[in-house]
């Protein structure tokens, strides 16, 4: 029988079965959400009336003999930035807290259509730019495996909702390792997409209709049997753009891990990850290894990675600056003047937030030498294993932005210096699937990136699959029975 941790998989099968209503599973995640959300605060937005009547008409579809489709019935939950009709889509901006979606995202009305029942929405950080979740509007969301630690951001609601069995599946998006650090934080899965294979069309601010640069939003999940069903649901081109093209991502064409070959990175002068994680890293080459992978720890690429760091910065602050009014650009243009040289990730934010139109077009450049680099690495390699944040996740940091820092194994690093494990594979628009390995020290979730050749996404999903069946994958936190 199924329970509020099963996979989505495991929930459409029970529903078709007829072991299980849609409603009746509705009902289970809304009753977990008003006995448990309190400890974590991750189902900020609640829409259980419109959820409950989603869940009927799924139900009296299979009475007629209807199959909805790979979700039929399933409840779920989304990231706040995502738009479905008829609720607040906020961002964590104050300003935005009456912004009422008029229709859904294009991922929504897919998932929509492949079946699934929304029943809320989950929490952000302000502006999407943090790795926590917490802004003024809906208050901070807490880890479930500690409270008094970050779940990740930017969706680290949608992965503490997940973690904690709040809801069947999710979503989240991806630029600086927004689906990523959560996952790992949180012990579940996640996927960041190539970019540009899944539409971002209503996950945007209003008026905003340019596809975001370099971000991607994908699917989050308690198996990589759910990532795959969510990606074959909602990759594809934008719904104005379908008749012009197709996407058809190839297949796996490892069945067996002794089949893979496999680099690995456990850690890197630019953003040294602690003593446990590294060895995390290590342990798992080794699993790798006893199953007859091919396994290298000084396979790279061609890459200058200080330079594609500094490639990935310019895009990212770019993006971020995007929104800036003339005066806070002013502002910054005033700042560096008299500051000159600003060192280190604040630094690239400040120069990168004022940088000219010839200047980005540099750095875009750039990062198609890397594109090719990555993509002749990938001929060769199937699989980069590395880590997603330099530690398991952190206390709640709510101090000046620019001036956190991250202690790791007694050593201060700048709080943004982790951008580099995520911001290495964003920039050359890479695949990665976030994956458990089990806990570390203190208890906490460690997860791990698969990273792969561009529209490789599912070999990195199967990869993350294969893996779970010599970790164990999905581990529920003891707090959430």
């Amino acid at each position: 029988m199924v329970d509020h941790y099963s996979s989505a998989l495991e929930l459409v099968r029970a529903i078709k079965a007829k072991e299980v209503s849609s409603l009746e599973l509705m009902d289970m995640y809304i009753r977990r959400v008003e006995q448990f959300d309190g400890k974590i605060n991750a189902v900020v937005v609640r829409d259980f009336e419109r959820g409950r009547a989603a869940a009927r008409e799924a139900d009296a579809a299979l009475a007629r003999g209807d199959d909805l489709g790979p979700l039929h019935g399933v409840p779920m939950t989304i990231k706040d930035s995502y738009n479905v009709a008829g609720l607040p889509t906020t961002w964590g901006i104050p300003m935005m807290r009456e912004n009422i979606a008029q229709e859904d995202a294009d991922s929504v009305a897919r998932l929509k259509a492949a079946g699934a029942v929304f029943f809320g929405k989950t929490n952000v950080p302000l502006n999407l730019a943090d790795f926590q979740s917490f802004n003024e509007i809906y208050g901070t969301t807490n880890n479930p495996w500690n409270p008094g630690c970050t779940p990740g951001g930017s969706s680290g609601g949608s992965a503490a909702a997940l973690a904690a069995g709040l809801t069947g599946l999710e979503a989240g998006s991806d630029i600086g390792g927004s689906i990523r650090n959560p996952a790992h934080f949180c012990g579940v899965y996640g996927h960041k997409p190539t970019w540009g294979v899944v539409s971002d069309k209503g996950h945007a601010m209003p008026g905003q209709l340019l596809p975001a640069d370099i971000a991607v939003v994908g699917p989050m999940a308690r198996s990589a049997e759910d990532l795959a069903v969510s990606m074959d649901i909602v990759a594809g081109p934008r719904q104005s753009e379908t008749r012009g093209w197709q996407l058809h991502l190839p297949r796996p064409t490892r069945t067996k891990l002794s089949e893979y070959r496999v680099a690995v990175m456990a850690t890197h002068e630019l953003a040294p990850v602690s003593a446990e994680m590294a060895e995390r890293v290590q342990s798992v080459a080794d699993v790798l290894a006893k199953a007859g992978a091919t396994v290298s720890d000084s396979a790279r690429p061609k890459v200058d990675f200080e330079q594609s760091f500094e490639i990935y910065a310019g895009l990212l602050w770019g993006v971020m600056a995007a929104g800036l009014t003339d005066e806070e650009k002013q502002a910054n243009k005033d700042m560096l003047a008299q500051a000159g040289e600003v060192p280190g990730v604040a630094g690239q934010a400040l120069k990168y937030s004022v940088q000219d139109h010839a200047q980005w077009l540099s750095s875009s450049n750039q990062r198609y030498h890397l594109r090719a680099a990555w993509a002749e690495f990938f001929d060769e390699w199937d699989i980069l294993l590395c880590p997603q944040m330099a530690t398991d996740a952190f206390p709640h940091d709510h101090g000046e932005y620019m001036g956190r820092t991250l202690n790791v194994d007694n050593e201060t690093q700048e709080y943004f210096q982790q951008l580099f494990w995520s911001g290495t594979v964003t920039v050359a628009h890479l695949p990665s699937t976030v994956f458990p390995t089990g806990l570390s020290k203190a208890g906490l979730p460690m997860g791990l990136q698969a990273v792969g050749a561009e529209f490789n996404d599912y070999t990195t999903i199967d990869f993350s699959r294969l893996m779970a069946r010599e970790l164990g994958g999905f581990v529920a936190p003891p707090d959430f029975p």
